[in-house]
C-alpha cells in the first residue's frame, strides 16, 4: 500500500501499545545470553512492566510529571517549619509501578541467582517511561551494600528498603509500608573532590551517634526517609546515615534550601540541604567514609549506565517509529537509503550500550567469582565513561529523525534531549571516571586481566577487534602523560569491550556494523555514515517497535 494512502495526514501516531521488553530484540537477547536458565523467567517477570511501560497511560504520566514539578514548602500558615516537597501525582503513580516492579532494594534480599540482571532489565525498561523518579529508585538500591558496613543498621533498614510498597510521607520508619533512601556528598566549595567536605560530624555521649552541622550543594528527593551523607569527623571523613524522621517520631532538624533549577530531570526534587545539629548514625570506622560508600557508588555507576542506555533506547524507538510512519518525496522516510544509514547507526549505538549494560548487572549475581568481580570493577567506569558520554550525541540525532515534531515538547523528545547529559554528570563526571580507569589498571592489575579475559574470548573472530585491542595494550606500554590520554584509553577499551560482546552474543549485522565504523575508524564522525557493504536494512527492521496483536 502507498505509505501516503495509509496515513492521509502523513503523521506518525504516538508511539503506545507495544511492549517494551518483548518487542526490543537486543534486550531480549542479552537476557537470554546472561540469565542462561532462568531467561524465560525473567522475560515473563518482565513482560507486564513491558506492557504498562509502552502504555498511553505511561506516556501520559511521563509528560504531567515534568510539566507539574515539584514545589518545596518551606513553612505552613501558620509560619511553623515544614520543609516538605509536594508532588504531583504522576510523580506518585510512576514511583508506585517502578518500586512495584521491584525496582528499588528487593535484589539484596532475593533468593534469585539472577536478581540484579532481572532488577537491570527492569530499570532499563521501566526507564523509558520516566527517567526523574528513577534517580530515588536508584539511590534506594544502591544504599543498601554500603549499609552492610554495620550488621545492626543494615538490619534496621533494609526490610523497608527492599519492600515492593510506595509510601510517600514523613512517619517513623517503623510505621511504613516501605522506604525510600537518598544521599549527600557533595558540597559548594568540592563537588567530586569528596575528602574536601566541610560538614563537621561531632560526637554525642552516646557510642556511634553524631551532630552534623553543614551544608549539602545536590541531595535529591529530599523527602525519603534516609540519606547516607559524608562528614568530617574527629579521625576524618566519614559515613553517616541521617534519618528524616527521629527515633520516637519527631522530625530530625534538616533545612531544605532550596530545590534546584535543572536543565532536565525536573520532575525530581533535587535540593540544597542545611543541617544543624542534625542526629546521625555513624556507618563503618571513623576516617573511612569513602571506603564505606564505595559499594555505592558502584551501584549508582551501574543505574547511570542503564539509565543511558534506556534513554538510547527510548529515542531509538521513538526515531525508528516516527520514520516508518512519515513519508517524503514519495517514499517512507525509514525506507530511504540516508535515512536506513541513520536509523541502523543508532541501532548499533543502542545495542552495543545494552548489551554490556546487561553483562555488568550479571556479574553482580556472582560476588564470589573474582572474574565477574574485577570485570565489573573496571567495566563500571569504562561503560560509565562512554555510554552515557555518547548518550546526548545520539538522543540529538534521534530527536532529528522526526524534523520538527522532534522539537516540539508533546513528542517528548526535547525531555528526552535534556535528559541525556545527566548520567555523565551524576556519580563522577567523565574526566572522573577515565581517570578511576586509570587508577584500576595500575592499582588492580587483576581489572586488565578481566578486561583481556572478556576481550580476548573472540580473539581471532574479528580483524578490527584483535587491531582495536593491540592499539590498547600500545598506549598501555608507555605510561608518560597516561593522565592526559586517560578519555583515549577509556573511549577505546569501553568500544573494545562492546564489540567483544556484540561478536559473541549481539546480532551478527550489528556487530559488523560496529567493528567497521566504531574500531575500524570507516565512520564518518557523525550518525549515519556507517560504510558500504553492511546489511543496515536488518538491522532497522530488528530494532522498530511493534505493537502488540
Amino acid at each position: 500500500m502507498d505509505p501516503l494512502q495509509r496515513a492521509p495526514d502523513n503523521q506518525a501516531t504516538p508511539l503506545v501499545g507495544y511492549n517494551v521488553v518483548t518487542a526490543d530484540e537486543a534486550l531480549v537477547g542479552a537476557i537470554n545470553s546472561y540469565a542462561g536458565d532462568n531467561a524465560a523467567g525473567v522475560i515473563k517477570k518482565l513482560t507486564p512492566l513491558g506492557t504498562l511501560a509502552g502504555s498511553a497511560e505511561a506516556r501520559e504520566h511521563w509528560h504531567l510529571a515534568n510539566e507539574n514539578e515539584p514545589k518545596l514548602r518551606i513553612s505552613d500558615r501558620y509560619g511553623n517549619r515544614l520543609d516538605e516537597v509536594e508532588f504531583h501525582p504522576s510523580w506518585h503513580w510512576l514511583m508506585t509501578q517502578g518500586i512495584g516492579f521491584g525496582l528499588t532494594a528487593a535484589p539484596w534480599i532475593s533468593p534469585s541467582p539472577v536478581a540484579h540482571l532481572d532488577r537491570a532489565a527492569g530499570f532499563f525498561a521501566w526507564g523509558q517511561v520516566e527517567q526523574g523518579h528513577m534517580c530515588p529508585i536508584t539511590m534506594t538500591y544502591a544504599v543498601v551494600p554500603a549499609l552492610r558496613a554495620d550488621d545492626a543498621i543494615a538490619k534496621q533498614w533494609t526490610t523497608g528498603l527492599a519492600s515492593t510498597t510506595y509510601d510517600f510521607g514523613l512517619r517513623p520508619p517503623e510505621k511504613k509500608a516501605g522506604l525510600l533512601a537518598g544521599m549527600g556528598m557533595t558540597e559548594k566549595q568540592g563537588g567530586s573532590d569528596l575528602r574536601t567536605n566541610s560538614t563537621i560530624a561531632t560526637p554525642t555521649a552516646t557510642h556511634g551517634e553524631y551532630r552534623l552541622t553543614g551544608h549539602k550543594w545536590f541531595t535529591s528527593a529530599p523527602m525519603n526517609d534516609m540519606f547516607l551523607v559524608l562528614a568530617q569527623a574527629p579521625d576524618g571523613i566519614s559515613c553517616f546515615v541521617v534519618p528524616r524522621i527521629l527515633p520516637g517520631g519527631s522530625r530530625n532538624t534538616i533545612s531544605i534550601v532550596r530545590l534546584k533549577d535543572k536543565l532536565g530531570n525536573r520532575s525530581n526534587a533535587s535540593s540544597e540541604l542545611e543541617f544543624r545539629d542534625t542526629f546521625a548514625v555513624r556507618l563503618g570506622d571513623e576516617g573511612r567514609g569513602i571506603r564505606t560508600i564505595i559499594d555505592m557508588v558502584s551501584a549508582t555507576r551501574m543505574d547511570c549506565i542503564l539509565g543511558s542506555a534506556s534513554i538510547m533506547r527510548k529515542a531509538l524507538a521513538e526515531a525508528s517509529w516516527h520514520t516508518s510512519h512519515r513519508s517524503a518525496f514519495g517514499a517512507t522516510l525509514a525506507d530511504q537509503p540516508a535515512m536506513i544509514n541513520v536509523l541502523a547507526d543508532l541501532a548499533v549505538e543502542s545495542e552495543a550500550a545494552t548489551i554490556v549494560a546487561i553483562r555488568l548487572a550479571a556479574a553482580l549475581d556472582k560476588p564470589n567469582d573474582p572474574h565477574e568481580q574485577s570485570l565489573r570493577r573496571i567495566g563500571l567506569a569504562l561503560e560509565k565513561f562512554w555510554i552515557c558520554k555518547r548518550t546526548p550525541f545520539m538522543v540529538a540525532e534521534a530527536l532529528e529523525c522526526l524534523g520538527g515534531n522532534g522539537y516540539v515538547e508533546e513528542s517528548g523528545m526535547p525531555l528526552l534531549f535534556r535528559e541525556s547529559p545527566l548520567n555523565s554528570i551524576w556519580e563522577g563526571s567523565g574526566n572522573v571516571n577515565a581517570l578511576d580507569v586509570l587508577r584500576a589498571l595500575t592499582r588492580e592489575p587483576e581489572s586488565l586481566e578481566a578486561w583481556l579475559t572478556e576481550v580476548g574470548a573472540v580473539r581471532g573472530e574479528d580483524a578490527r577487534l584483535d587491531t582495536a585491542l593491540n592499539e590498547v595494550l600500545t598506549e598501555l606500554a608507555d605510561l608518560s602523560d597516561v593522565e592526559l590520554r586517560a578519555r583515549r584509553i577509556a573511549a577505546k577499551m569501553a568500544m573494545c569491550l562492546q564489540a567483544a560482546l556484540l561478536l559473541k552474543n549481539g546480532d551478527p549485522a550489528v556487530a559488523d556494523a560496529f567493528c567497521a565504523s566504531r574500531l575500524a575508524g570507516d565512520w564518518g564522525g557523525t550518525f549515519g555514515t556507517l560504510p558500504r557493504g553492511l546489511d543496515l536494512a536488518a538491522i532497522v527492521e530488528r530494532t522498530t517497535p511493534h505493537r502488540e496483536s
